[in-house]
């Protein structure tokens, strides 16, 4: 629907035509029926793990799927302790830690519940839970210096969103308070982009409240100092949009699709590619989405940039494709 200060002037490159290197690639697809609302990550480099989601006509699960990369090929991985959409989740040193997400019960509400997962082992830990009055799902996260940052989310669907910042410590395996300038964001923010260079947490995106609430704010986080709080971008994204998906490689992130299109004959969906650079902080177009879709996930690995399932239409509507864009 499903990582600090720069201030420059936006400058909108849009290449035209596209790069001929620019490619979009179908690979195996998903084991499922459809998928949706889930988190994609990468523990290894031969590696892709999906966790939870939504199945079908928005039934959510507690499938794990791991996906090879030289062979194209999936199996399914230990399945999460509880069935999860909308997961907060990080890598750390090979392990896969989600912090809460929402539930499949009526409303979706969340869970303050977090689990870590081997792969070498093929099994989930518990961990410490989130504080239960800050529990929430569809945040944006980031890792640095054995510290997850889990910033904005909702509280179930429908509820309102939050602005709210929380820090879990892995070493410690409990949750820690932040420096005041770091404990909230600028603004309220679910279905947000996200994505992380180097000590940087950059919040791209996303909505608040509502679906077609759509934002194109840059929110960043330096974790290497959070006493300095969060910073504003001046480049805005081009396509405000929310439901939108990120990809970090190199020092530019790759923002994909997204939800709350008002344009006719979209279904609700954007296909747009937006490439932030957070050197130049500057804005290019690339390759449109050959498949258009929302509460997807992407994860960047081997210049590469892997994005299985999401929703074809806005709202519930899940496909099992799983394709790879090549910038």
């Amino acid at each position: 629907m499903r990582v600090s200060s720069i201030t420059t002037q936006l400058i909108w490159a849009i290449s035209a035509p596209f790069a001929a290197s620019q490619t979009w690639a179908d690979l195996a697809p998903i084991p499922l029926e459809s998928l949706q609302e889930h988190i994609t990550l990468s523990p290894s480099p031969n590696q892709i793990v999906t966790v939870g989601g939504m199945v079908g006509n928005g039934v959510t699960t507690n499938a794990v799927l791991l996906y090879d990369i030289p062979s194209n090929t999936w199996k399914a991985g230990a399945s999460l302790p509880v069935a999860l959409n909308h997961p907060n989740a990080a890598v750390h040193e090979g392990k896969i830690y989600t912090v809460g997400g929402l539930t499949g019960a009526s409303g979706w509400p969340a869970t303050p519940n977090s689990w870590f997962y081997d792969p070498a082992k093929n099994s989930w830990t518990a961990l410490a839970a989130m504080p239960s009055a800050v529990a929430r799902g569809s945040a944006a996260s980031g890792v640095y210096n054995g510290t997850i940052i889990i910033a904005g989310g909702i509280p179930r669907s429908g509820g309102r969103t939050v602005d709210t910042v929380s820090a879990y410590d892995i070493a410690a395996n409990k949750w820690v308070e932040l420096p005041e300038a770091a404990a909230k964001m600028p603004g309220a923010r679910d279905h947000a982009a996200y994505g992380q260079v180097g000590s940087k947490l950059f919040v791209l995106a996303g909505r608040e409240n509502s679906v077609r609430a759509v934002k194109n704010d840059i929110f960043i986080l330096d974790l290497a100092d959070l006493s300095a709080g969060w910073k504003t971008s001046s480049a805005k994204m081009p396509t405000a949009r929310g439901g939108l998906v990120a990809a970090v490689l190199g020092t530019k992130i790759y923002t994909f699709g997204g939800e709350g299109n008002p344009a006719p004959n979209t279904r609700g969906v954007f296909n747009q590619t937006e490439v932030y650079d957070t050197v130049a902080d500057t804005w290019t177009k690339e390759s449109a989405m050959k498949l258009p879709r929302h509460g997807t996930s992407a994860v960047g690995v081997g210049g590469k940039i892997y994005i299985p399932g999401g929703g074809i239409i806005e709202g519930v509507g899940a496909t099992k494709t799983f394709d790879v864009f090549t910038p």
